[in-house]
């Protein structure tokens, strides 16, 4: 068993930040969290003094592995650009498990990423949660597959107007999109279904079912409340991705219970559907009740400054305790794993990251961090 102590605790649960409490560790698993925590004779002790410890960070959508940084066309599998519709595909098969990413997101307290494919198509494929430590690569295959990535506005017509080839507009966008769910609807609610479509199909039919949600790329508002109305036809669960505009619409948004990943936020306006980018956006939401999360979009922001963003929210009128939660238990409710991740609560997974000051203050480093109970330090487990 491991003891970490004396820290200050930010539970990012009911209790509280806790001064000079404990968390007691078995395994995977937080097993004890307070100031009066009873040790074990053999127990390994961590001393937390002047640290502050979080549940370990959340980015909720990155390209992490995926599309690396110091590669061109060898390391960039985040796009299948030969056609529009592509429900079949999986993250996780392009995922480069060695990326160097991985390790940046730990430097940065980021203990666990969910992986997209890109937004070049209509339906890109299925996205992965990983965890960035493990003792074997394939355990850092948390989630598999988790969501449907779908992606509106500039970037399919962008692509496939370059191949002279649907969608060249917003509509034909739409259109694809509607034809891939009504063609999902229907083969549900057939007996047999031939092994080909249900290959090709196998994603959207867990989106109608509602086991995955459609995780839909718009930045505006238009395409917003696109994507709300095809939720509405089809009746199916969906997390906007980005958000840029989503304040202009969040009446819409909270009406239909949708959340949004919200980012890249330390970004330029590099397209006409980003102009409003602004870090009083995250402010804005909270205010009018729409829930959601901070995310980097990696490798647009480095993920290991997911806290900069949180922190430059704050700085843009974000009150700190939900800059905490847009980064913890935020994204863990979003992704449905908040029963095991998203705070420092026992019975919940030990994921945890130690700063030598408050995680919101650009100058505090890290000092460790931890993947069910696996410690990280100095870039070495």
């Amino acid at each position: 068993m491991i003891a970490i102590q004396c820290g200050t605790i930010m539970t990012m649960d009911t209790i509280g930040n806790l001064q000079g409490g404990t968390i007691l560790i078995e395994g995977e698993f937080i097993q004890a969290v307070g100031q009066d925590v009873i040790l074990p004779a053999d127990c390994q002790v961590v001393d937390a003094r002047g640290l502050y410890i979080t549940p370990g960070f959340i980015d909720a959508h990155t390209h992490l592995g995926l599309e690396e940084e110091i590669y061109q066309v060898e390391g960039d599998d985040v796009n299948e650009t030969s056609e529009p519709l592509t429900p079949q595909l999986h993250a996780v098969d392009g995922v480069n498990f060695q990326d160097l990413a991985f390790g940046d997101a730990l430097r940065g307290g980021v203990t666990r990423a969910m992986c997209l494919p890109g937004s070049a198509n209509i339906i890109g494929g299925q996205g992965v949660l990983l965890k960035n430590l493990a003792h074997r690569l394939s355990d850092m295959i948390y989630k598999e597959p988790w969501g449907l990535k779908a992606a509106l506005g500039e970037n399919p017509k962008r692509v496939y107007g370059r191949q002279k080839k649907s969608p060249i507009t917003r509509m034909a966008n739409a259109s694809l999109l509607r034809e891939a769910l009504y063609t999902a609807t229907r083969l549900s609610e057939k007996k047999e279904i031939d092994p080909r479509e249900s290959f090709r199909y196998q994603s959207l039919l867990k989106v109608i079912k509602k086991e995955m949600p459609l995780r839909l790329h718009a930045h505006r508002a238009d395409d917003i409340l696109t994507a709300l109305r095809i939720k509405d036809e089809f009746d199916i669960d969906m997390i906007i991705e980005h958000g840029t505009e989503a304040p202009f619409i969040a009446k819409e948004l909270v009406q239909r219970q949708v959340a949004v990943c919200l980012g890249p936020l330390l970004n330029t306006r590099a397209k006409v559907e980003m102009k409003e980018i602004s870090f009083t956006t995250a402010g804005r939401l909270a205010e009018l009740g729409v829930e959601f999360c901070l995310i980097t979009d990696h490798p647009v922001v480095p993920v290991e400054h997911l806290r900069v963003c949180a922190a430059l929210a704050v700085r843009a009128g974000l009150d700190p305790e939900i800059a905490m939660q847009a980064i913890t238990i935020k994204p863990a409710g979003m992704l449905k794993v908040d029963h095991e991740l998203g705070s420092i609560t026992p019975g919940k997974r030990a994921d945890l990251a130690a700063f030598g000051g408050h995680p919101l203050d650009f100058q505090a480093r890290l000092q460790w961090a931890m993947v069910d109970g696996l410690l990280w330090r100095n870039g070495h487990a």
